[in-house]
């Protein structure tokens, strides 16, 4: 029987790891796969347009740590991957980034051009 202690503690590192992994780079995504490889269409659809922009991004395969996987989901309170993160804030899955990408926000987010 564990004591409450050893799971806060656990969870606090991975917590710790976590932001770690999300403040790794400026941009960073967390997908299936390595943006050269996709291990799906949706990590293949967003490796693209983080391309197409030209900006110099890190990922971390969340296939090769379960950990990190199911702890990023909860972490961020959001479901599904790929999770893209920008100067530590979670921006959102596929869905979001594509309706940010056709509303012309995606550029300056991703370029850091955040002029309101």
């Amino acid at each position: 029987e564990q004591t409450e202690d050893t799971t806060t503690s656990t969870a606090l590192s991975l917590n710790d790891k976590l932001q770690q992994l999300i403040n790794r780079h400026r941009i960073m995504l967390f997908m299936k796969g390595i943006p050269s490889s996709p291990k799906c269409g949706f990590s293949r659809q967003i490796v693209e347009i983080l391309d197409s922009y030209n900006v110099s991004y890190d990922a971390f395969n969340i296939l090769e740590d379960e950990e990190v996987r199911q702890g990023l989901k909860e972490y961020s309170d959001w479901p599904t991957y790929p999770q893209l993160y920008v100067e530590g804030d979670l921006v959102g899955g596929l869905d979001i980034v594509k309706e940010m990408e056709e509303g012309g926000d995606l550029k300056d987010l991703l370029t850091g051009d955040m002029t309101d």
